[in-house]
């Protein structure tokens, strides 16, 4: 993401952390938990793998991620929101987690060597990161050959119908209920209008592929509220 952009949204995530999780639940009607619980079943990683979760929030991916792979899979989550960070690790401390760490970062820059990790997770931050293309071949850089890259994003369904009622929910029901229990109405305001902003799926993973990645895939969701891509480094 520009650094012009960075603040602006690294102050609004740490607005809205407290009630980020409850809102999520609720403006979804929970449909988030299983997104997530079926973008970390298509993830494959040995059993004593190495995962990074980017933009990583409150840690829900990360504790699902040692829920299906196991104790001894090392997940490390990272994100630019101090607010959010703080939020994952009392989660993570409290399921007892070990193995599992929380660094602050910018997907862009991100402090790791080349080929650390065997699957690569973003779920719900691909689309505030401006340059998609250069954070896809950061994470193409830090994958070893082989390994995977998950990217769990919401979208604009396909039908007409469905996709006329999703827009007035977004555009007026979901500000509204955002204001009521965060306070921060802006944020819910800012929401809809990335989502409409994002690629189509046939686009995003032409980027994907501009990035290096291949075996590249689109998953629709919910009737296409939500979008799962899955894309593979080359050995």
């Amino acid at each position: 993401m520009e650094n012009r952009e960075l603040p602006f949204v690294q102050e609004m995530f740490d607005a809205i952390a407290p009630r980020y999780d409850l809102l999520n639940r609720l403006l979804s009607l929970r449909q988030d938990v299983g997104w997530r619980k079926k973008m970390v079943a298509a993830m494959t990683v040995p059993e004593d793998g190495r995962v990074l979760d980017v933009a990583c929030g409150t840690g829900d991916v990360m504790v699902e991620i040692r829920r299906q792979k196991g104790p001894q899979v090392k997940v490390t989550g990272i994100d630019f929101s101090p607010g959010m960070l703080g939020l994952a690790r009392k989660k993570i401390d409290q399921q007892g987690l070990a193995g599992t760490f929380l660094l602050a970062g910018n997907a862009l820059a991100m402090p790791f060597h080349k080929a650390t990790f065997n699957a690569l997770t973003i779920a719900f931050g691909i689309r505030n990161i401006q340059d998609k293309t250069g954070a896809l071949k950061v994470f193409y850089d830090v994958l070893v050959p082989g390994g995977k890259v998950l990217v769990l994003e919401l979208a604009t369904p396909g039908s007409p119908r469905m996709r006329d009622a999703y827009l007035a929910y977004f555009q007026k029901v979901l500000p509204l209920v955002g204001k009521l229990f965060s306070r921060h109405r802006f944020a819910y305001s800012y929401l809809p209008e990335s989502v409409s902003r994002f690629p189509t799926p046939d686009a995003f993973i032409t980027i994907m592929k501009s990035a290096g990645f291949s075996k590249v895939s689109c998953r629709r969701l919910t009737l296409g509220i939500a979008n799962l891509f899955v894309g593979v480094k080359s050995t």
